[in-house]
């Protein structure tokens, strides 16, 4: 299932012993464009860190109820490995944050999960995650902090990152939505992170390698679009570009 971003924020986190804060945004890495944390506001109880969850530990989205489940217990969450609210997340706490849990490690490997491009969740495979598999470098990124970036294609500016859309069973970006109110009368369109030629994220610009007439000629999409698989294979036919669901199927 496709959600963006910004509805999700405010949802209620459900744990398994009852509500535990809200979602305040997400961590994705540079990389795979895969969300790896959600950031929870959770009031009073542990504000002095940040509450930091896995999507493996992120059961389900209820979007009627607002409200996404939590496999983890209070008494867990609590004592995991803690981090301060003013700084970043290290490579040292998350190899401490996922021993803890005892999940394989999703930088492992050369998929968006370690050796899988899907959570695996049969802890019977989890050993393959570590085996003859080579680290991958990466860094953390903020979807509040990357909202508002502008984006470039290859003849000139056509506006900035509005939100994200996100698959909430690989937990993989799948597009930027880029508001063009600067350019072209305030429509909107989507970019899928592998159209993304690279980023300065000193400069907070996003650049693509496709031309502004192109983007400009692709299918419709507004606040109400549905994003079914005929839109996205439309999107991804009207660029030429292979739809992110072929390789899925071939390497599930």
């Amino acid at each position: 299932m496709l959600s963006k971003v910004k509805t999700l924020k405010g949802y209620k986190l459900d744990s398994l012993d009852g509500e535990i804060g809200k979602v305040k945004e997400f961590y994705f890495d540079d990389r795979h464009w895969t969300i790896r944390y959600l950031v929870a506001e959770t009031g009073t109880w542990l504000a002095s860190r940040q509450v930091l969850i896995s999507p493996y530990a992120l059961a389900a989205i209820n979007k009627e109820d607002q409200t996404i489940a939590v496999e983890l217990t209070n008494k867990q969450i609590e004592n995991s490995p803690s981090l301060d609210t003013d700084k970043p997340v290290s490579r040292q706490w998350e190899q401490a944050y996922y021993g803890y849990y005892e999940w394989p490690a999703y930088w492992n490997g050369s998929y968006s999960w370690g050796s899988y491009p899907y959570i695996e969740r049969n802890r019977d495979k989890w050993g393959q995650f570590t085996k003859g598999e080579k680290s991958s470098n990466h860094h953390l990124r903020s979807t509040y902090a990357v909202s508002g970036y502008n984006v470039h294609a290859l003849d000139g500016d056509i506006g900035h990152v509005e939100d994200f859309i996100l698959d909430d069973e690989t937990w993989a970006i799948r597009y930027l939505i880029v508001n063009t109110s600067n350019w072209w009368q305030g429509q909107k369109v989507l970019v899928s992170p592998q159209w993304i030629e690279r980023v300065s994220w000193s400069d907070s610009k996003v650049f693509i390698n496709l031309s502004r007439q192109t983007i400009k000629e692709s299918p419709e999409y507004t606040d109400e679009s549905l994003i079914t698989r005929d839109y996205e294979i439309g999107l991804h036919g009207h660029y030429n570009r292979k739809g992110y669901w072929i390789d899925e199927l071939v390497n599930s």
